[in-house]
């Protein structure tokens, strides 16, 4: 494991006014993680683990404190800056999949390199192999309403890959899926992290959680609690994913 951090959250504070109320969101939260590392963060609602995925994610900025993403302050950047960091160093799948539903597989993995200006050839070449690692080499042309939701689900983990990020960041990645399907999304989630991609994973479920190698709790704002344990093995049944696609450097 390296020893520098990819993230590094000090005294991470977040508030919002609501009229004449302020709500404290996240109250001072200290927090590294490492390259490779597999974290699952929990919480009952309004413990703050929502609001810490936006401000790792660089969806939304901390109102005090510091974060650091792969070496770079996140606090005080502009909107654009923000997306920049995004579309590099992070992979996002999301509960719902967020797929376009009139686009193919193949389209929906290439999206974010659009956004990121790869020329056309590279673009496809990239969604290809993504693809093919998630094992749905003979689904690209299939569109998200002739996929299975672990089918949807293995696309978003592809558009998340493609970019090659630092970091992984699973929201409720299982939420929308069945115990079965669960355990074929968590499974490829073990072989990411065996071939060196970090993951975070929010999620509130502990079945969910015991498969990261480490458990960060949220609790009215603060880290309550901070645990390592042997992940849950994966189930053996499972299609194994291809040769890696390559992580964020």
């Amino acid at each position: 494991m390296s020893t520098a951090p990819i993230i590094q959250a000090r005294d991470l504070q977040k508030h919002y006014d609501l009229g004449a109320e302020t709500v404290r969101a996240l109250r001072g939260v200290d927090l590294e993680i490492h390259r490779n590392e597999y974290v699952a963060i929990m919480g009952p609602s309004g413990s703050g683990k929502s609001t810490f995925m936006n401000l790792i994610g660089c969806l939304d900025t901390p109102t005090g404190g510091e974060y650091v993403l792969n070496g770079q302050k996140v606090a005080g950047m502009k909107e654009d800056d923000l997306a920049r960091v995004r579309n590099r160093e992070i992979g996002f799948v999301f509960q719902t999949f967020n797929l376009l539903p009139r686009s193919t597989a193949l389209e929906n993995v290439e999206l974010p390199l659009v956004y990121g200006g790869f020329a056309k050839k590279e673009r496809r070449a990239r969604a290809v192999q993504a693809l093919e690692h998630v094992g749905l080499g003979d689904r690209m042309d299939h569109r998200p309403s002739q996929l299975s939701g672990g089918q949807r689900q293995r696309v978003a983990i592809a558009r998340a890959l493609v970019t090659r990020p630092s970091i992984i960041l699973a929201d409720e990645p299982t939420g929308n899926l069945d115990s079965v399907t669960s355990e074929e999304i968590m499974a490829l989630f073990a072989d990411l992290h065996a071939q060196g991609q970090t993951i975070i994973m929010v999620t509130h479920e502990p079945d969910i959680a015991a498969h990261a190698e480490r458990v960060v709790t949220l609790k009215d704002g603060v880290i309550a609690s901070d645990r390592r344990q042997t992940p849950v093995a994966p189930e053996p049944h499972r299609q194994r994913v291809q040769e890696p696609v390559g992580v964020g450097a």
